[in-house]
């Protein structure tokens, strides 16, 4: 079982200290995908005058624009740090960096297609340009702290996530997230590369992961290794429908997804299908035609 952490404490457009060099600021666009809101990063000293940096600034909110801006008052944004382009993460980012003076840093945005998630708050800012790309591996530094690009592709295809050395921590934006189990919608999501972020992650020994929704994870080890194991039990369980006999996706959810709330059944079968085309590739499921949400699928 996952170790989910689904309780903290804050208040939509308090500066919160949850860390000695972390401040956090959370957007109020509650939601079955975005949990309680967006979660803004502020990296650096609290003290007037220090250089900061700020990651995922949010969705498109101007309560939420003035109250970061209220939140960095009187120090320096030196860097904005975007994780993916997802809207919930991505918007405010160019309204909050014209009003700083602060680049944007971000992998490329994906070849504009059209989402297989269909409205769901997984899609695309279509408007978002970073004005340096970073592609993993880059450093950016400021007043007391030090921050990694780390490459975490497989939630999104852009996706990146942030180290800060100084506190052994990942800012994993939502490629780990301590209240739900990650959506990985295909054509932009991708199973297999996800899998291989994730054993990078856990290999790296983080002690604090910092999702973009929700409460930090202070024991990442062990709840890393359930995260990992919740997916290859769930790929063992998809195997198990199809040698039952279930063919579609529509099919298999309803019984694999039970306990969970059916809004998030939409964003489940886009996981599902996430699976499906994993197995086929592994020469474990056969589909008829190209793999799809209406697809019918039978074992290899």
């Amino acid at each position: 079982m996952i170790p989910f952490v689904r309780q903290f404490d804050f208040a939509y457009g308090r500066r919160d200290q949850v860390s000695p060099l972390v401040q956090r600021v959370v957007a109020e666009n509650l939601g079955p995908f975005t949990f309680t809101g967006t979660g803004t990063y502020i990296v650096g000293r609290p003290d007037q005058g220090a250089e900061v940096a700020v990651i995922d600034p949010g969705p498109m909110d101007e309560a939420h624009l003035a109250a970061l801006l209220a939140a960095v008052d009187g120090r320096r944004v030196s860097h904005v740090l975007v994780t993916h382009t997802h809207r919930d993460h991505a918007p405010l980012a160019r309204p909050f960096a014209e009003a700083t003076g602060a680049p944007i840093l971000a992998a490329r945005p994906p070849v504009r297609e059209t989402h297989a998630s269909g409205g769901l708050d997984e899609d695309e800012d279509a408007e978002f340009a970073p004005d340096f790309v970073l592609t993993g591996g880059e450093v950016v530094a400021g007043d007391g702290w030090t921050l990694e690009a780390l490459f975490t592709p497989g939630h999104a295809s852009n996706h990146m996530a942030f180290v800060l050395h100084e506190e052994n921590a990942l800012f994993c934006g939502d490629h780990v997230m301590g209240w739900s189990t990650t959506v990985v919608a295909p054509p932009d999501g991708n199973m297999r590369r996800y899998m291989a972020s994730l054993d990078a992650v856990i290999a790296r020994g983080f002690d604090t992961l910092w999702p973009t929704h929700g409460a930090p994870i202070t024991d990442a080890g062990p709840f890393l290794e359930a995260y990992r194991a919740h997916r290859i039990e769930r790929e063992a369980q998809i195997v198990g429908r199809l040698a039952a006999g279930d063919r579609t996706i529509a099919e298999m959810v309803p019984a694999l997804y039970a306990a969970v709330d059916r809004r998030l059944w939409p964003a489940a079968s886009l996981s599902v299908l996430a699976h499906l085309i994993k197995l086929i590739e592994d020469g474990l499921a056969a589909c008829d035609g190209e793999p799809g949400l209406a697809a019918r699928f039978r074992p290899a």
